[in-house]
């Protein structure tokens, strides 16, 4: 069992940055990924980055050269550092782990908000 708990939202002006933390209520060593997903009103919720327990990390193409996520394991947190928002990237931020033992198990936050203003 893993519970995550998501802080860093609020509101920002376009151009603007937020650092987004996750911390998890376990080593995070062993968590084979965490990520970050967002859900905007109306959409279904999209994967943003992900980063493997090896530090292999995946973006989406909306948000390459922009966002950073990173993972402090001896904190059992992981980050997600946006820069040059904008008014789309206006979402709830979820995050996520993977765990991998016989089965996938998988384990979700319950969001933060993020909004960016125009």
């Amino acid at each position: 069992q893993v519970q995550l708990v998501e802080s860093g939202g609020g509101l920002v002006q376009a151009g603007g940055s937020l650092r987004l933390s996750c911390a998890a209520s376990r080593s995070i060593f062993s968590i084979n990924a965490m990520g970050w997903y967002r859900q905007a009103p109306g959409n279904q919720r999209e994967l943003v980055a992900t980063i493997s327990n090896g530090d292999s990390v995946n973006y989406a193409d909306s948000v390459k050269g922009r966002f950073t996520i990173s993972r402090d394991n001896a904190k059992n947190t992981v980050y997600l550092q946006m820069n040059s928002l904008k008014p789309e990237d206006t979402a709830v931020y979820y995050c996520n782990a993977k765990l991998v033992v016989i089965k996938t198990w998988e384990y979700w936050g319950q969001g933060t908000q993020v909004t960016v203003s125009s």
